[in-house]
């Protein structure tokens, strides 16, 4: 197993490298550029700004220069956050950003896999039929539509619920942006779970297990919860990057100071180095997410051989 791990984690400097090739290429072919502010700056001063972050080099020896960079851990300056590295700042961000990332993965795990399970035990029962129709409402309903409309509802409506930023750091100003990324993933892991119970309850080791007197919560919790886990758990690396990406959106709406946030002020005032770093740190992330859900999924299922 620690082969693998290691071999995969090998396997993803090249897909880094890609990521980071078509990432530089990209932004710098957008149009715009740093310091083109709306106040138009003398030509000696941005020559010199240009200068100083190495912005009139050919681009190959900028790109050569920050892969060099970037493999000694150096995402380089900000050119929008004055005496802010964008190490500093994905520092600040990430915290806020894994807080609510995370909260809505756990919130999704628990209640997709609980409303799966109780779906599949109510096979076509009135239960079954609206834990369905909710699971594909919350997939139909994008959540950068289902935020506005909570905030409509629980902030503006009821006032139970702020409606955007972080204020004292409570829980109460989590609420929101976690359930809008939540909820598609509720839906998604909820279906998943659904179908592969049913499966797998027809399985001739739940029969032996039945007809061995055991009680029916003993036969889901031991017997038929870990290999309903497998697809769910194949699913969890795409849905940690979908809550990842889908964060820029949610944090962006709510107001949240995380990743999403500089992402998203960093690509508008084509701040090259802050959106490179961002990038690459999602990437990285996701990456790694991969990997550790392919060593969780060969841990669940025993058959599983890797090269």
């Amino acid at each position: 197993m620690i082969r693998y791990a290691l071999t995969r984690f090998l396997g993803a400097i090249p897909t880094l490298l890609i990521l980071v090739t078509l990432a530089f290429f990209m932004i710098r072919a957008a149009p715009g550029g740093p310091f083109d502010a709306e106040k138009a700056l003398p030509p000696e001063i941005e020559a010199n700004l240009r200068a100083a972050y190495h912005l009139d080099e050919p681009l190959v020896q900028q790109f050569g220069r920050y892969v060099l960079n970037l493999a000694q851990g150096d995402f380089g300056p900000s050119f929008q956050y004055k005496d802010y590295s964008v190490t500093e700042l994905i520092a600040a961000g990430f915290p806020v950003s894994l807080r609510l990332g995370g909260s809505a993965m756990i919130l999704a795990l628990l209640v997709g896999v609980t409303a799966g399970t109780i779906a599949a035990l109510r096979q076509n029962s009135r239960t079954d039929h609206a834990v369905m129709a909710v699971s594909m409402t919350g997939i139909s309903i994008p959540n950068f539509v289902m935020a506005p409309l909570l905030i409509l509802l629980f902030a503006v409506t009821l006032g139970w619920l702020p409606a955007g930023g972080i204020g004292d750091g409570s829980l109460r100003y989590l609420v929101l942006p976690v359930i809008s990324l939540a909820l598609p993933q509720i839906a998604y892991i909820a279906r998943l779970t659904r179908g592969s119970m049913i499966e797998v309850l027809r399985s001739n080791f739940i029969r032996t297990a039945r007809a061995q007197g055991l009680p029916e919560r003993t036969v889901i919790l031991r017997h038929a919860l870990k290999p309903v886990l497998l697809p769910v758990v194949s699913y969890l690396g795409p849905a940690t990057a979908a809550v990842i990406t889908g964060s820029v959106v949610i944090e962006q709406i709510f107001g949240v100071p995380g990743l999403g946030r500089y992402f998203v002020q960093g690509a508008l005032n084509r701040d090259y180095t802050l959106v490179m770093g961002v990038v690459v740190f999602y990437g990285a992330l996701i990456i790694l997410f991969n990997l550790l859900v392919d060593l969780v999924y060969a841990w669940l299922d025993p058959k599983v051989k890797y090269a």
